[in-house]
């Protein structure tokens, strides 16, 4: 389930639309962005639906999926994505922490942290 939310917001759809985006993101959400920058909720819905979308926009993919349950309705889930570009791919480790509020799962945090390879840590 999580990994399929998780998956959901690398998607072209979610990320351009503000309503999917409040959806997922819990109202206390902080990101802290590969680029060094600090995100909330709203910088970071703003931030995404200024992507350029469509058929040209950057395919983000996700793999490695390691879940570990921090306390009850609380949840760390970590991976590593690629965004692929013009021919190449930039690759980031990855840390989302998501709480289950209101019945539904929503992000509260999330983290990503550059790196130069796809592959071993």
């Amino acid at each position: 389930m999580l990994r399929r939310l998780e998956e959901e917001l690398l998607a072209p759809e979610t990320r351009s639309s503000p309503d999917k985006l409040a959806d997922l993101l819990a109202d206390d959400f902080i990101e802290f962005g590969r680029s060094g920058h600090v995100y909330d909720k709203r910088q970071t819905i703003e931030a995404l639906a200024g992507e350029a979308g469509g058929p040209e926009a950057a395919a983000r993919t996700a793999a490695r999926f390691h879940v570990n349950e921090l306390a009850e309705g609380v949840v760390l889930l970590t991976y590593r994505s690629a965004r692929h570009e013009a021919g190449s791919a930039t690759h980031a480790l990855r840390s989302s922490i998501w709480a289950w509020r209101e019945g539904r799962w929503q992000m509260v945090f999330h983290q990503g942290t550059p790196t130069n390879t796809s592959g071993g840590d």
